[in-house]
C-alpha cells in the first residue's frame, strides 16, 4: 500500500495528539498520587505577574512555572512536586504570598514558560506588582505630622516621571494610620479623585488626584484584595493586611460603581483601635458598677444599642476581655469578624452557607459555652434563640439597633419575642453614642454663649430633680488646634451612656406592651444617666464641648 506525503503529516499529527494526550494523563496521575491538583495550562492563561516571580533560568531548570496571581494567593504548576529544588522555591516565596502546588505536564511548561519573553525588559506593571512596604509605610508614616503633608507627599509620587501607584496607596494609608482613621473614602468627582480618612467618626479632605492616576491605583487596590480588575459595574468587597511594626492591621476593601468611576472605601481594622478596657469606655461611677456587676452573672442577656458607627463593637469586646478566663468558654458569631481576640472561639456569618447568625447561634450552644456574643439580632428568630440562651444557663451578649435604652424591650416584641420572657432573660438594655474628646495639648477654657448656657442649665436642672449630684461649677474646654490633633481640636473618642436595668419594676411594665416613654419611667428610680444627660456632664467637666453633644444627641 503507498502512503502519500500528506498521510504521513496526518499520521504524524496523531501520534503528537496522542503522546500529548498520555502526557497530560501521566501528569493527572502524578498529581493524585502525590494529593495535588492537576492544572491544563494550555487551557488558561498565563498571568505574567505571577511568572516573573520565579527567574526563567530556575523554572526551567526545576520544571516549575508561576500561572496566577490574585493578592498573595499565587498558583504554582510544576512537573516534579516532590523534589527538594520545588520545595525551597515554595518556601521562599511563603514569605510574602501564599502558594498553592500544582502538577502539570511538560508540554503545559512550555507554554508557560514562552511568556518570559514577553516580561524579560518589563518593569512593574501600572497596576503595581510589588506589595505595600511595611518600610514605606513607616517612613511615609514618620513624615506625615500634619492632614496638609498627604497631598504633598501624593504630589511627589505624581510626579513629572509618571505616577507611583504604590507609593501613592502608601502615602494614604500612612495617613490613615497616623490620623488613627477607622475609613479612607475615594471618591471619583467630575474634575479629580477626592481622597478622604474618617477621623474620630468625621469625614476630612486629605488629597486629590486625578482620573488617569485614579485608574491606575483602583487596579493596584483590586490586585492587592483580590478582587476582579476587569468588572467595575458592581460591587466587590476584598481585604488585604499591612504590618507595622509587629502590628498586623487588615484592610477591609469596598468597591462599587458610581457616575464619575468606581468609589472606594478601604476600613482600616487596628487592633489597637479596639484595646480598650471598661474603665476607659467613658461610663460615670454609678454605670461601671452596675455593669460591672452584670457582667459578672453566669446567665441572662446584655443588649448594646445604638447606630452604625456608634461604638456598640468596642463596648462589647471591652465586656469580652473583661469576663474572659481560662475556666470560661466564650464564643462568638460575628459579620464579620473584625478583631481577632485570644483565648475567644470566634466564628463568621456566611448567609450564601446557610450560616447565619440564628444557625450560628444554634451551633454554638451545642459546644457547651459559657458566654455567647452574637454581633447582631435581625430577626424574631435570632432573637427567640439568644433569648433562650439567657434562660438556660449562658450569659448573652448582642446588639440592636435603636435610639434609645428603653427602645430595646419594644424592639423585641416586635420581633415576635414573648415579653412574658423578656424580664427574666435580659439583665441590662445599653445605649450608647461617642463624640469627639478636646485635645489635651491645645485645649482651652471657653465661655459659653447666652444660648448655650441656656442649654446646659436646662439639662443640668432635670439631672438634679433625678436626684443625680452635679458638678459645683462649669468648666468648659475648647481645642484650638495643634500638630497633636492634626488642627482639629479633638483628639480621641469617648462614649455617652445610658442604661435600663431589667428590675421588678420594669419587668411589671414589660408584660404591659409597654412604649419607649413607659419603659424609661419606670427606670427613673434607678438614677442611671440619659445619654443627653451624660454628654452635658461631659461638656461641663471639659471632656467634649456641647457642638459634639449636639451632633450625635436631641438635646431637647
Amino acid at each position: 500500500m503507498t502512503v502519500s506525503f500528506n498521510d504521513e503529516d496526518k499520521q504524524a499529527h496523531r501520534v503528537s495528539e496522542l503522546l500529548l494526550k498520555e502526557a497530560e494523563e501521566f501528569a493527572q496521575s502524578a498529581a493524585s498520587a502525590s494529593g495535588l491538583e492537576y492544572v491544563d495550562l494550555s487551557r488558561l492563561s498565563i498571568n505574567t505577574d505571577a511568572l516573573r516571580l520565579i527567574p526563567e533560568e530556575t523554572a526551567r531548570k526545576i520544571n516549575v512555572a508561576g500561572f496566577h496571581l490574585t493578592g498573595r494567593e499565587l498558583k504554582i504548576a510544576t512537573l516534579s512536586p516532590g523534589i527538594p529544588e520545588v520545595t525551597e522555591v515554595v518556601t521562599t516565596l511563603s514569605k510574602d504570598y501564599t502558594p498553592t502546588l500544582y502538577v502539570c505536564s511538560r508540554a503545559s511548561l512550555e507554554r508557560a514558560w514562552e511568556r518570559y519573553k514577553e516580561i524579560s525588559y518589563a518593569k512593574e506593571t501600572k497596576a503595581g506588582q510589588v506589595d505595600i512596604s511595611n518600610e514605606h509605610l513607616t517612613l511615609f508614616m514618620s513624615r506625615i505630622k500634619e492632614i496638609g503633608v498627604i497631598q504633598t507627599l501624593i504630589n511627589e509620587a505624581t510626579g513629572a516621571e509618571g505616577s507611583n501607584v504604590t507609593n501613592i496607596i502608601e502615602i494614604i494609608l500612612a495617613g490613615a494610620l497616623v490620623t488613627r482613621a477607622s475609613d479612607v473614602h475615594i471618591e471619583p468627582q467630575e474634575s479629580d479623585v477626592r481622597v478622604r480618612l474618617r477621623i474620630d467618626g468625621l469625614l476630612t479632605d486629605v488629597g486629590h488626584f486625578t482620573h488617569k492616576t485614579n485608574h491606575m491605583v483602583l487596579s493596584r487596590l483590586k490586585l492587592i484584595s483580590a478582587l476582579k480588575l476587569n468588572v467595575g459595574t458592581m460591587r466587590q468587597d476584598g481585604r488585604f493586611s499591612i504590618k507595622v511594626g509587629d502590628n498586623s492591621i487588615e484592610v477591609r476593601t469596598s468597591v462599587i460603581p458610581g457616575g464619575y468611576g468606581e468609589s472606594v472605601v478601604m476600613r482600616i481594622l487596628n487592633p489597637e483601635s479596639i484595646d480598650v478596657t471598661l474603665e476607659a469606655l467613658g461610663m460615670d461611677g454609678h454605670l461601671l458598677s452596675i455593669i460591672s456587676r452584670e457582667i459578672a452573672k453566669p446567665n441572662g442577656m446584655i443588649l448594646n444599642t445604638g447606630p452604625t458607627g456608634s461604638g456598640k463593637t468596642t463596648t462589647l469586646y471591652a465586656f469580652l476581655r473583661e469576663v474572659n478566663d481560662p475556666g470560661s468558654k466564650i464564643i462568638t458569631i460575628e459579620d464579620p469578624i473584625e478583631y481577632h481576640l485570644a483565648g475567644i472561639t470566634q466564628t463568621q456569618v456566611e448567609v450564601e452557607r446557610g450560616y447565619t447568625f440564628n444557625e450560628g447561634l444554634k451551633s454554638a450552644m451545642r459546644q457547651d459555652p459559657d458566654i455567647i456574643m452574637v454581633g447582631e439580632i435581625r430577626d424574631g428568630d435570632t432573637a427567640s434563640t439568644a433569648i433562650d440562651a439567657a434562660l438556660t444557663g449562658h450569659l448573652v451578649f448582642s446588639t440592636l439597633h435603636t435610639n434609645n435604652a428603653a427602645g430595646a424591650i419594644p424592639r423585641l416584641i416586635d420581633l415576635g419575642v414573648n415579653a412574658k420572657v423578656i424580664g427574666p432573660a435580659v439583665n441590662i438594655a445599653l445605649a450608647q453614642r461617642l463624640v469627639r474628646k478636646v485635645c489635651k495639648d491645645c485645649a482651652r477654657d471657653a465661655v459659653p454663649t447666652d444660648e448655650e448656657m441656656k442649654i446646659i442649665t436646662s439639662v443640668l436642672k432635670k439631672i438634679k430633680a433625678r436626684g443625680i449630684t452635679v458638678p459645683d461649677k462649669i468648666h468648659l474646654k475648647k481645642g484650638v488646634g495643634c500638630a497633636t490633633c492634626h488642627t482639629t481640636g479633638y483628639k480621641g473618642r469617648i462614649g455617652l451612656f445610658e442604661a435600663i436595668l431589667i428590675d421588678e419594676a420594669v419587668e411589671r411594665v414589660i408584660v404591659a406592651n409597654p412604649s419607649e416613654y413607659d419603659i424609661a419611667t419606670a427606670a427613673e428610680p434607678q438614677k442611671i444617666l440619659r445619654l443627653a444627660q451624660d454628654g452635658i456632664l461631659k461638656v461641663v467637666t471639659g471632656v467634649t464641648t456641647l457642638e459634639e453633644v449636639t451632633r450625635v444627641v436631641d438635646l431637647e
